[in-house]
């Protein structure tokens, strides 16, 4: 296991994109990079394309370009991201994916295109009123145009055989991701949150079959592990589903007597609460799926499932002592979010802490003493 979780961080901090240039060379087909925190990635694989998600350089590469192209108060993820594409390492990619994230993603999105004028830049516009008996057609409708243009791209016909077998990967996919989180809320002591992430997120950069198999021997594996419970606290992270916290953050809250169990981290793998059914239109299952079987996320609204009782739903699914709100400096969608969160936090009588992060941070001290002190309230209260 410990082999498992030291290659998947290297997958995520290689800036080079090694595993999509080995698939790539070894298939002699295109990738699609999009950026989190959801998009179709069964259109993409029925297309005979590889879906990786982007999501910024984290703090491995400095600024040098991008902020001539964004005002300053703008997230880390937007401008690390411009910043591989100008300083060249985006070139695995020939295509880019954005959707309706906020207004600086959808700017990204632009600034992309003007920069990059040869590579297939794309917004996919999600309906925001999944109420509306129009929302389904008009999503199916979108997928459909984003079908036709990677078909233009690469050559190949997305059908509906292709699209089920994509869903059916994903599928499965994803149910093993549901069981690994479902593993760490009933023994956190088997499997840290750290590790959880790298194994995770590693499938943003690989095959999915290839991911399910890593995470199908993951889940063979832990329960026979070696290791004793301790005395911490149960905690669920809100507020990281699109800029991803450094990894020594995460470390750094259970270091600190915290066991994370649950969170949004790379939240686009976990998207659905169950399986995109297999029967009749693909393409309108996953519109469906999106719009009836979604977590309720800061960047998708849904009046009818309102996000502050999806959080609290969380809480007492997971059996929390505590949220930590983990917001991306700048982050709009969940700073808007805060106060609804809050509100409902006080009204179950759940204790909550709001940290502030970047991705390109490289001192925690002042973290740690809050997460420490945050702790000892509730462990000697």
């Amino acid at each position: 296991m410990e082999r498992t979780f030291a290659r998947c961080q290297q997958i995520l901090e290689d800036l080079d994109y090694t595993a999509v240039k080995d698939w790539k060379a070894a298939h002699a087909a295109k990738a699609v990079a999009y950026f989190p925190v959801y998009a179709p990635c069964e259109v993409i694989r029925a297309a005979g394309m590889l879906p990786v998600g982007l999501s910024g350089a984290g703090d491995r590469l400095d600024l040098q370009h991008a902020d001539a192209r964004f005002g300053s108060f703008i997230c880390s993820i937007v401008k690390s991201t411009l910043e591989l594409g100008l300083t060249g390492r985006l070139g695995p990619f020939e295509g880019f994916l954005f959707s309706s994230i906020c207004d600086s993603a959808r700017n990204l999105c632009w600034v992309m295109k003007r920069n990059f004028p040869d590579l297939y830049a794309d917004f996919l516009h999600l309906p925001q009123n999944p109420s509306s008996p129009a929302a389904v057609d008009f999503l199916v409708a979108e997928y459909l145009r984003l079908a036709e243009n990677l078909e233009r791209m690469g050559g190949r016909r997305v059908t509906d055989e292709a699209l089920s077998e994509a869903i059916w990967l994903y599928n499965e996919n994803r149910l093993l991701i549901r069981r690994l989180y479902d593993l760490r809320a009933r023994a956190p002591h088997l499997l840290r949150a750290w590790e959880s992430y790298v194994l995770i997120r590693a499938g943003n950069f690989l095959p999915v079959e290839e991911h399910t198999a890593m995470l199908r021997a993951a889940l063979d594996q832990l329960p026979q592990r070696a290791a004793k419970p301790r005395d911490s606290l149960r905690v669920v992270i809100e507020g990281s589903f699109c800029e991803q916290p450094p990894l020594e953050i995460i470390k750094l809250l259970e270091n600190a007597g915290c066991y994370l169990v649950d969170d949004d981290f790379a939240l686009g793998q976990n998207w659905f609460t169950a399986d995109v059914p297999l029967n009749g239109d693909p393409l309108r299952a996953l519109a469906e799926s999106y719009l009836n079987r979604a977590r309720y996320s800061s960047v998708r609204h849904d009046f009818r499932q309102p996000r502050w009782e999806g959080l609290a739903d969380k809480v007492r699914a997971a059996r929390a002592d505590a949220v930590i709100f983990l917001i991306a400096k700048f982050c709009e969608p969940a700073y808007f979010d805060y106060p609804l969160f809050k509100k409902k936090l006080e009204e179950i009588g759940a204790p909550h802490l709001a940290l502030e992060f970047e991705e390109k941070m490289f001192t925690f001290e002042r973290l740690r003493t809050e997460v420490e002190t945050f702790v000892e309230s509730l462990v000697f209260d």
